[in-house]
């Protein structure tokens, strides 16, 4: 009986004792080493968000891309030239489609969009002083003109005279005008001698631009006793600067005759060879200085000695240029 009683004990107590096994405490959690350490935020992916898709393919992908270092932009292709036939055709071909009436209205307004619309222009090539040896003189030259670029109405006068008295020689031109070429224009029209013996001319000659920049004034008189004389001027800009520039200039008068009255020769009358250095202070407006030789010739000189002149003379010049 003993026995049995222990027997039972013994069973009922590892049961109880399984339960308090069971049932001891966890053990405490070890503390973390870095708690209370100030630990920064991650930072934020640039990329959040983003579309991170596979990027598309190259465009130009398997293409020859020639050689690297050549000419980034080379321009446009050359267009293929028109056919030889194209320049065969009638020169106003659009009469035929449109009428001639309706295509002469066309290229009027054309040319009046494009630049053929009159304006005015003046110019004071020589306005000076000449100082020589016996006398000192006063000279004018100026000309201006209204009109469009293929006619035009010219108004030309140039003259001399002694500082103090009336002028020796004034003239007044007025001209028609009407291209013929670029840069060139035929004029004609009338010349009056206002000083001197009254003398009233027809005019006829050429104005304009010929190489290498010369400015040409060639022109034909004839008197109305019938006297025929001519007078050609040509001057060419150089520059030195954008502002200082030289202008060599010449200029013959012929007759084809004596004109005792006028003090004119036969042939090659006068030549006068000069050049001026002027300054543009603004391009309408420059003051210059110069020199210039003039000489009679022939008969010329004859006439030029027997009013007291000598037939060669050199005279310093001063004076402006002008424009608007």
């Amino acid at each position: 009986m003993k026995v049995a009683l222990a027997l039972l004990a013994l069973t009922g107590a590892a049961p109880l004792a399984a339960q308090h096994q069971h049932h001891e405490p966890a053990p405490a959690p070890q503390q973390d080493q870095h708690a209370g350490h100030d630990m920064p935020q991650p930072a934020t992916d640039p990329h959040a968000g983003h579309d991170m898709s596979a990027p598309q393919a190259d465009p130009h992908a398997g293409h020859d891309m020639g050689d690297a270092e050549a000419d980034p932009s080379p321009g446009p292709a050359m267009e293929t030239p028109p056919p030889l036939e194209a320049g065969n055709g009638p020169p106003r071909a659009a009469d035929a489609i449109w009428g001639p009436e309706a295509m002469t209205a066309s290229r009027a307004d054309l040319r009046r969009t494009h630049g053929d619309f009159p304006v005015f222009w003046f110019q004071g090539d020589r306005i000076e002083a000449q100082v020589r040896e016996g006398a000192d003189l006063y000279l004018w030259d100026i000309q201006g003109y209204y009109g469009g670029p293929t006619e035009r109405l010219w108004f030309k006068s140039e003259g001399e005279g002694e500082w103090g008295a009336n002028p020796e020689d004034a003239e007044v031109q007025t001209l028609y005008a009407r291209a013929f070429k670029p840069f060139w224009d035929l004029q004609a029209g009338i010349r009056h001698d206002i000083a001197g013996p009254d003398t009233t001319h027809a005019v006829i000659g050429v104005q304009g631009l010929a190489p290498y920049m010369f400015e040409i004034d060639a022109a034909l008189f004839l008197s109305h006793r019938g006297d025929l004389t001519a007078r050609i001027e040509a001057e060419v800009d150089q520059r030195i600067t954008q502002r200082l520039i030289l202008q060599p200039r010449i200029e013959a008068n012929l007759s084809a005759q004596n004109i005792p009255q006028l003090g004119i020769g036969a042939g090659l009358d006068q030549i006068e060879v000069g050049a001026r250095l002027r300054y543009e202070f603004r391009r309408e407006f420059a003051p210059y200085i110069g020199i210039e030789q003039s000489w009679r010739t022939g008969q010329g000189a004859d006439y030029a000695r027997l009013r007291g002149e000598n037939p060669s003379a050199t005279s310093l010049v001063a004076g402006i240029r002008f424009w608007f």
